[in-house]
């Protein structure tokens, strides 16, 4: 069915890129939140992504996913609009290795819209490359090499990148966690 709307794209059925906006907006937009970390900046790459990507849509040439593609045009526009802004400032220092693989205590009480609320927080505190790789694969469910084609990285850089950030984001977690409850206590 997604073919069929890029095919009338490229024939010239302006109104047939809608279908993959509505589609796509919402995860595209999460792909450039992980890696710029501020709406407004996500918004306007997404909105340059969507415009790049209808301008050359008829380079699309179906060896991928479009949505692979889609996000591989994000992914660049974020992070070449990260450089560009000067606005890739680490957000956490380095936290000590964690040596349990499990969530931190109470996690798994916390409410839906709460989980939501920490582990975008959490994403929020770590390095675009992490946040972005974490997203990808678990939000997501991309695999490895849908990863590899979204993003460019080496398929040994990728595994790197989601070890380091599996165990930062737990560390990140459980900090925030055990902050959180001193407040509350």
């Amino acid at each position: 069915m997604e073919e069929a709307y890029i095919k009338r794209v490229i024939e010239g059925d302006v109104e047939a890129f809608r279908f993959l906006i509505r589609k796509y907006q919402h995860m595209a937009f999460t792909v450039a939140m992980s890696v710029v970390k501020d709406e407004f900046i996500a918004e306007e790459v997404v909105q340059e992504a969507f415009i790049k990507a209808f301008e050359n849509l008829k380079k699309f040439r179906f060896q991928s996913k479009f949505s692979t593609w889609l996000y591989r045009i994000v992914v660049n526009l974020a992070f070449r609009q990260l450089k560009k802004l000067r606005f890739h400032e680490e957000k956490i220092s380095t936290f000590e290795a964690a040596d349990e693989d499990s969530p931190p205590d109470g996690f798994d009480s916390l409410h839906e819209t709460e989980r939501k609320f920490h582990i975008n927080e959490t994403l929020s505190l770590l390095s675009p490359k992490e946040s972005l790789a974490l997203r990808l694969f678990y939000l997501d469910e991309n695999s490895i090499e849908e990863i590899i084609n979204i993003t460019g990285w080496t398929e040994s850089n990728v595994k790197v990148i989601l070890h380091r950030a599996r165990k930062n984001f737990y560390a990140a977690l459980n900090k925030t966690l055990k902050d959180e409850m001193k407040t509350i206590l």
